[in-house]
């Protein structure tokens, strides 16, 4: 039996639309292994909102509430064992490295930091400090991502020798990265960093290989008030921003901010976090692109194709293995969603009737295809996010055979290769990772939570 004194003691920074993944299970479903003991954020409205829903929807009570600017002082009076981190990326290392230098353990949102300067220095600390930092892949443990990882190191296909991997992002889910501070790349690192980070840590789990040199090319050809224009919108560019203004209701890309959690997250929060949730689009001043190419080369010679497209008419995206014995094809699609704050509970419900589609086919080497069944999950990223969150607060979880757990070395080999394609877009050159941070030789490093 777990007394109160055992329990780990967890404080969050950042109280966005992605804390409720962390907090809200370990209140509701983990509470006999940790507790919630402070929560610290620019935003004084968002911290009592989600004060509030906790104490409505779970009974919480006398949770500490801290500014940003008080952090260290949270540390001090609540002496948490863990710290959630869910900034904006460009502070994540900031946060992460007070909390491994103060003592804690830090699960931190992906991507890890955004450029390889930030990445050094957490490196460093972590080095420094021997404590452990955990990064949120969740998409590692959906069911279709597991069963490719079980596929791959199976020996099916033999030694994958390269792969190509489509993303796409719908004009709902692509569009809203456009609207927020994602679009900014000083704060995002653009979406090779932010959110191609899943995808360059996939690659890099279901192959077991470390990322050696990355070439890219990248633009930004549909979101912005040049490319509107260029297509006969000018129209869609006369407002800076959603709220407030009056518009065409019909305009697909308009968001309505001033309801539900966004309204109580964002658009109440303005006064005090300066934050505008809502800009246009079409705007000027986005200086991330929307659509672009990445081909990288591993220290086992393997090579990924990579693209991102952010104006889709479809959500999902397609992977090809070919090995030197076959090849392995994964298509998943699925409705896209927008952060908006929203509890656990409320996301299971939006996702119970998410419509899915998944398809794992393996073709060996002069023999016929043959699909592999992908077992149903509930919860978030196709039932990834139940499995992650008894990772993280379960003491008791049985060992994890696909090694899915993702430490600080993971984070930062994924993040690199996003890193090192911002500055070949630059450059026009192909860069080469070790020239950026000094990565650990030993793959090992890449699938093992040290």
């Amino acid at each position: 039996m777990i007394t109160t004194q055992e329990k780990k003691r967890y404080a969050a920074v950042g109280t966005g639309g992605r804390l409720p993944m962390f907090i809200d299970p370990l209140v509701r479903d983990y509470s006999r292994h940790g507790e919630l003991v402070g929560l610290c954020d620019v935003s004084e409205t968002r911290l009592n909102v989600h004060r509030n829903r906790l104490v409505e929807e779970y009974g919480c009570r006398d949770l500490p509430l801290f500014p940003a600017s008080k952090f260290e002082r949270m540390l001090g009076e609540t002496r948490p064992d863990v710290v959630f981190v869910c900034t904006v990326d460009a502070f994540h290392h900031e946060y992460i490295i007070k909390a491994v230098e103060f003592g804690c353990d830090v699960v931190t949102e992906k991507p890890m930091t955004v450029d390889e300067t930030k990445c050094r220095a957490i490196l460093e600390a972590v080095e420094r400090t021997g404590r452990k930092v955990r990064v949120a892949f969740n998409y590692r443990w959906a069911p279709g991502a597991s069963r490719v990882r079980e596929s791959i190191a199976s020996g099916v296909i033999g030694t994958v020798r390269s792969v190509a991997m489509e993303y796409m992002l719908n004009t709902s889910h692509g569009a809203d990265y456009f609207r927020r501070w994602h679009s900014y790349k000083n704060l995002s690192g653009g979406l090779l960093v932010h959110k191609a980070t899943h995808h360059f840590d996939l690659v890099n789990w279901w192959i077991d290989a470390i990322p050696r040199q990355v070439f890219s090319y990248g633009d930004l050809v549909f979101y912005g008030k040049d490319n509107a224009i260029a297509r006969g919108d000018e129209a869609l560019t006369r407002y800076p921003r959603y709220a407030g203004v009056p518009g065409d209701v019909n305009d697909p890309f308009r968001l309505d901010i001033t309801k539900g959690n966004l309204k109580k997250l964002y658009y109440d929060a303005e006064k005090d976090s300066g934050y505008i949730r809502d800009e246009n689009v079409f705007r000027e001043g986005i200086d991330i692109e929307d659509s672009m190419s990445v081909l990288v080369k591993y220290r086992t010679g393997a090579t990924l194709t990579y693209s991102l497209n952010a104006f889709c008419p479809v959500e999902g995206f397609r992977v090809s293995f070919n090995g030197d014995r076959g090849r392995i094809d994964y298509l998943e699609r699925h409705a896209s969603h927008i952060i908006s704050g929203q509890s656990d509970r409320e996301l299971a419900r939006e996702q119970a009737g998410e419509a899915r589609c998944e398809e794992l086919t393996i073709t060996p080497h002069f023999e016929k295809s043959h699909r592999v069944e992908i077992p149903v999950a509930d919860g978030g990223h196709g039932g990834g996010d139940p499995l992650l969150q008894r990772r993280i607060f379960d003491p008791d979880a049985a060992p994890d055979p696909l090694k899915r757990d993702a430490g600080h070395e993971q984070g930062a080999a994924s993040v690199l290769v996003g890193v090192a394609a911002n500055h070949s877009m630059t450059s026009n050159q192909p860069v080469a990772i070790l020239d950026l941070v000094s990565l650990k030789p030993d793959a090992r490093h890449l699938h093992e939570l040290v």
